[in-house]
């Protein structure tokens, strides 16, 4: 890499600590987290999403987890030499003002290094604000010569460059570093800006400079799956690619690396284990509640995309507890795979338009014809709740043709609703129940679609019909990320409403009878211990009753239980399915039943680090396995969650639909093409 492209890639990275530096001052300003000194640090303002907020949120509890272990460990004691802190590459962050406001810095220093340009604007910025000053206390601006950028008795600013490492070790001795001191190394985001040999270098001086030490990181991993790849490109769009991911990629590479490096003890926890762990229950549950939230895929995938790790050396910060063990935050791996089903495309844009949304509902309304509706996806080139209909026809054996339709009607019109149910009453008419606008608004009433073929029974210019079917004020409904499945009672058609999330409830756990041919709600018995509540689970209908698996529980975990309503005489009863080797917790998965046997297509989980692929369940038995999803002829990324697919059983394939989501702050991906698995392996295995 020639100057000026390092420097280039220098600019984009120092760009990144402006956009943290606002998600931070955000992230203080709706009450996350107690910081008055974001704000000051940081020149405008900027309101960002409730994802942006929460995954800031963990980040900043993490990092405040492990500076708490280490002062506490070292400073503590009466007469303990002074405890060093040293922020490696630390912007704009506030850690210093907040450690000297809590009365936390009077036995220890803070240390911090970024590039020159950003240390001299930080300094500038603390000169120029009396708030800080005061916390500072007297201070002496550095020789415009000299990297020592701000100097006060406890904090010091130096412009360096992490990669010169002889000018690094130099500048911190002059400042006043002692290397034989309790110090703790933070480097929070920051390694994976560098090129490997350089993070490496800087890995292995800090192991031989400091006998005494804790190195504290927080960085991406896990760069192979879809929700990586994507995380990956958006950092390559800015110009400040991630490195070092494909040499450490997961926890145990990361430990190793640090472990190979000097450090004589070494921890990691990804950031849903530390959520789950390490944040007390009271705190999640307020943290939960300060914002509107249905963005649970993509704040789990983000989670488990970053880590937090701690190395040490030396006798008593490696007796420093700063994660619990392993056993805190349980694994439940996927059985190793007992077959592949490979992935094909079966739609491209020459083929019409492509079902580019998530949050959507696709039903199969006659042989070869599929309509999705609703969602949030691209539309007439801008990302939004999506307003037409669209409809897959198959027009040979093997060729599929997507086609985009408006609704009318006289007094309803589609809404644009997301995590709705949709149920095929006839080749022609579908219900639609449930779903929101906006995370405080739902989606009100019953919707009946009725579909017109023009003279030629063609799908090319299908009229859709769009009538109210029921109360508008009905609250029954107010619900989205429920299940709707046809059972039977008594020779009558019924649709089981379950499960889902309102405005009012995180996670709801009541279920209702709708009788199909009167539109009306209705009583009928069920026994047996009613399951928790959930929402973005899947339901099937199955020897006229329904399965319910998987979703997100309360306190936003994921679960594994798989429940039948059995029809029984007088009613329904609700059985638990008991499943060999257990599977792992998933929600935001489709599912089918094929041949007495459950699939649970794809999903999102947080006790896996693995690829979720089919898990497939011997309704008879109870025994399941795992098969992966050969994607090698489906442009990458595909992600398997938020999406919808329609199982067509004589062909022995499975259609998948859509699916994607907002990824942090790395943008939206939609999946861009209509994807098919080949599910004939599992019927060669019965």
């Amino acid at each position: 890499m020639g100057p000026r492209s390092r420097e280039r890639r220098a600019g984009a990275v120092q760009n990144t600590n402006d956009s943290s530096a606002l998600s931070k001052s955000s992230l203080a300003a709706r009450g996350y987290v107690h910081d008055t000194f974001a704000a000051l640090l940081v020149p405008g303002t900027a309101r960002r999403a409730p994802l942006i907020h929460r995954g800031y949120y963990v980040r900043a509890r993490a990092v405040r987890h492990c500076v708490r272990a280490f002062l506490e460990r070292t400073c503590a004691a009466p007469g303990a030499p002074r405890g060093q802190v040293v922020s490696l590459g630390a912007g704009s962050d506030s850690l210093y003002f907040r450690l000297k406001s809590a009365g936390r810095l009077a036995g220890a220093a803070v240390w911090e290094v970024d590039f020159p340009d950003v240390a001299r604007r930080k300094a500038e910025r603390i000169r120029d604000m009396p708030k800080l000053r005061a916390l500072t206390g007297p201070f002496q601006s550095g020789d415009p010569a000299s990297p020592l950028c701000f100097e006060s008795p406890d904090y010091r600013i130096l412009g360096l460059d992490l990669r010169q490492l002889p000018q690094l070790d130099r500048a911190l001795a002059a400042a006043g570093l002692d290397a034989a001191s309790p110090t703790l190394l933070l480097a929070e985001a920051v390694l994976t800006y560098l090129e490997p040999d350089d993070a490496a270098a800087l890995i292995t001086w800090a192991a031989r400079r400091f006998p005494n030490a804790l190195f504290v990181v927080y960085e991406q991993m896990r760069p192979h799956d879809a929700f990586g790849q994507f995380m990956l490109q958006h950092f390559r769009q800015l110009n400040s690619p991630l490195h070092g991911l494909d040499r450490f990629p997961d926890l145990e590479a990361q430990r190793h690396r640090f472990l190979q490096a000097g450090w004589t003890a070494c921890s990691a926890m990804d950031m849903n284990g530390f959520y789950r762990c390490l944040v007390p229950a009271e705190e999640r549950g307020r943290m939960e509640s300060l914002e509107p939230f249905d963005e649970f895929e993509e704040w789990h995938l983000k989670c488990a995309h970053y880590f937090i790790l701690a190395a040490s050396r030396g006798d008593a910060l490696s007796q420093t507890l700063v994660f619990p063990s392993s056993d805190a935050f349980p694994r439940v791996d996927p059985a190793a795979p007992s077959g592949v089903f490979p992935a094909m495309v079966v739609t491209s844009d020459s083929q019409g338009p492509n079902l580019k949304r998530y949050g959507h509902t696709s039903v199969l309304l006659s042989s070869g014809i599929i309509l999705s509706a609703g969602g949030f996806g691209e539309q007439e080139g801008r990302h939004c709740r999506i307003s037409k209909f669209h409809l897959l026809s198959r027009y040979c054996d093997t060729e599929w043709k997507g086609n985009q339709i408006c609704g009318w009607g006289t007094g309803a019109q589609w809404d644009g609703r997301l995590y709705h149910t949709m149920t095929r009453l006839s080749d022609t008419q579908v219900l639609v129940l449930g779903g929101r606008l906006s995370p405080v608004t739902p989606a009100l009433g019953i919707l009946q679609l009725h579909f017109c073929k023009n003279e030629n029974n063609s799908t090319e210019n299908l009229s859709v019909t769009v009538t109210k079917a029921g109360p508008e004020e009905d609250s029954t409904l107010s619900r989205w990320r429920h299940s709707t499945i046809e059972v039977s009672y008594e020779n009558q058609k019924y649709l089981f409403v379950y499960g889902g999330r309102s405005v009012v409830e995180p996670v709801l756990s009541d279920w209702h009878f709708l009788h199909v041919g009167t539109m009306a709600w209705v009583r009928i018995p069920v026994e047996g211990e009613a399951p928790e509540g959930r929402h973005s689970h899947s339901a099937c209908s199955w020897q006229g009753g329904a399965l319910i698996a998987g979703g997100l529980g309360a306190s936003e975990e994921p679960l594994s239980s798989v429940l039948f309503l059995k029809p029984i005489s007088c009613g329904f009863l609700w059985e638990s399915i008991v499943i060999q080797p257990p599977i792992t917790p998933r929600y935001s998965h489709t599912a089918h039943v094929l041949n007495g046997k459950l699939l649970l297509v794809g999903g999102v989980w947080i006790h896996s680090s693995s690829i979720p692929g089919v898990t497939v369940i011997d309704l008879t038995t109870g025994l399941s396995s795992e098969y992966q999803i050969d994607t090698v002829c489906v442009p990458w990324p595909l992600m398997l969650h938020n999406h919808t697919s329609v199982l067509l059983p004589e062909e022995q394939q499975l259609l998948l639909l859509g699916g994607g989501g907002n990824c942090f702050s790395f943008g939206t991906y939609f999946n861009p093409h209509t994807v098919t698995l080949d599910l004939s392996s599992l019927s060669a295995r019965r």
